[in-house]
């Protein structure tokens, strides 16, 4: 899942970029509240979640979340902030925070609100993807394979991961290079020029172990296409 976060605060925004990184979800950390919306703008970013502080340079985390709203975007928001009166949350959950998390918090409980927000909303649900014969489960970033009838774990990087759930969400369509750049890997970031064609060769490896040999079709010239094994 792919992840705005908005924070100004050098040290905490290295500090929750790092955990999130090492659970499995994609990060883009940004210090202002306008290169925050710009992100939102960007055609190929599809997030998944945002994480607004409330008092940032340009455009506070408020503005910013009430400019979402009133384009009815419904991004799961998550506001950090040391505001702790019941009047500061109320103007936060009213201006259309999902959840509010006072500083100082643990990182403990930040995912735990993260994996909250993640039952609670519609667009996130279900918990579980099923295509043809493989399922993924969110709950333990685990890949499933059922084959005559007998089920087998396939066992992922993160990142197969990532790639493999962007395939199934887009199955017969021709995905290329750049855009499977800007969706699984976070902007700014400038990744060697064939790691997309090595994570792909990687994950079809994986998957021909358990006898997908033929899921993800290269097409010459444009790019990749998933055919799920009816």
């Amino acid at each position: 899942m792919r992840v705005l976060l908005v924070e100004d605060e050098p040290d905490l925004g290295a500090a929750i970029k790092r955990t999130l990184n090492q659970s499995g979800y994609i990060v883009d950390w940004v210090l202002d509240g306008v290169d925050a919306w710009n992100y939102l703008e960007n055609q190929w970013a599809q997030y998944t979640l945002g994480i607004f502080d409330w008092l940032l340079p340009g455009l506070s985390g408020i503005e910013l979340l009430r400019r979402l709203r009133s384009q009815n975007r419904t991004l799961p928001v998550l506001m950090l902030t040391a505001k702790d009166t019941q009047a500061d949350k109320v103007t936060g959950l009213d201006a259309g925070a999902d959840d509010y998390l006072v500083k100082p918090f643990g990182m403990a409980e930040l995912l735990a609100r993260l994996r909250a927000l993640q039952r609670r909303s519609p667009q996130l649900q279900p918990q579980q993807l099923q295509l043809g014969n493989l399922s993924l489960d969110y709950s333990s970033n685990t890949v499933c394979t059922n084959t005559a009838g007998e089920k087998q774990v396939v066992h992922l990087t993160a990142k197969e991961f990532q790639l493999l759930e962007y395939f199934m969400r887009h199955p017969h369509q021709i995905i290329t290079r750049d855009q499977i750049l800007d969706q699984l890997w976070e902007l700014g970031t400038e990744p060697m020029s064939n790691v997309v064609a090595a994570q792909i060769r990687l994950l079809r490896r994986k998957l021909a172990t358990y006898g997908f040999e033929d899921l993800i079709e290269t097409v010459y010239g444009l790019g990749y296409r998933f055919n799920p094994a009816k």
